[in-house]
């Protein structure tokens, strides 16, 4: 029987996409495949482990921040509405740096909404809209949670010679959020804008 080649074959289908493939699982979330980064096996799975759960409650934040944008209300409106916008861009740029550091040390990094609702830490909101010290406080709690965790997982990374998810915590996660966890706070802070 006659084949035909790559060519006539490549013709045969035209432009189709080739729509509804199913594939196997070629990595399972929690594993670390062997890449020549310098660092043990034990280091590596280590901070994927702490580095998801980083990156789950950073998803959770990111989203809070872009709820609290939208769900904002009274006379600070304008400016809270943008100054959470802003938080929730660095967010989202903090989201792909550590998404980044687990595939770099070779592991899987949660991405799915489903499962990063199943591994987060941070405590899950009301559905409506609640009042803005409610909001701005319910974002700190989040930082705190996020932050705490950082700096006991920096400082083991550091033991187990991970300088590059040492830094990555320190540099990116931790000193962003401990700025926006100032500008948020200071929205609490009852102080009248004039003394008579």
């Amino acid at each position: 029987m006659p084949t035909k080649s790559p060519a006539k074959a490549a013709a045969a289908r035209g432009s189709q996409p080739m729509l509804h493939q199913k594939g196997v699982q070629i990595q399972e979330f929690g594993t670390v495949r062997q890449l020549p980064v310098g660092l043990s096996h034990d280091a590596r799975m280590y901070s994927c482990e702490r580095l998801n759960q980083c990156l789950a409650d950073s998803q959770i934040l990111y989203g809070l921040y872009k709820k609290h944008h939208w769900l904002m209300r009274g006379p600070t409106f304008y400016q809270l509405h943008l100054l959470l916008d802003k938080h929730a861009g660095e967010q989202l740029a903090l989201i792909d740096t550590i998404a980044e550091r687990v595939q770099t040390l070779g592991g899987v990094a949660v991405g799915d909404p489903r499962h990063v609702a199943e591994i987060t830490v941070i405590k899950r909101p009301p559905d409506g809209v609640e009042e803005v010290p409610a909001m701005i406080s319910r974002l700190l709690e989040a930082h705190e949670t996020i932050l705490v965790a950082a700096h006991d997982a920096a400082k083991r990374a550091d033991e187990m010679g991970d300088d590059g998810t040492n830094d990555l915590l320190v540099s990116d996660v931790i000193r962003t959020g401990e700025l926006q966890a100032w500008f948020l706070a200071e929205h609490l802070v009852d102080t009248p804008l004039v003394e008579s």
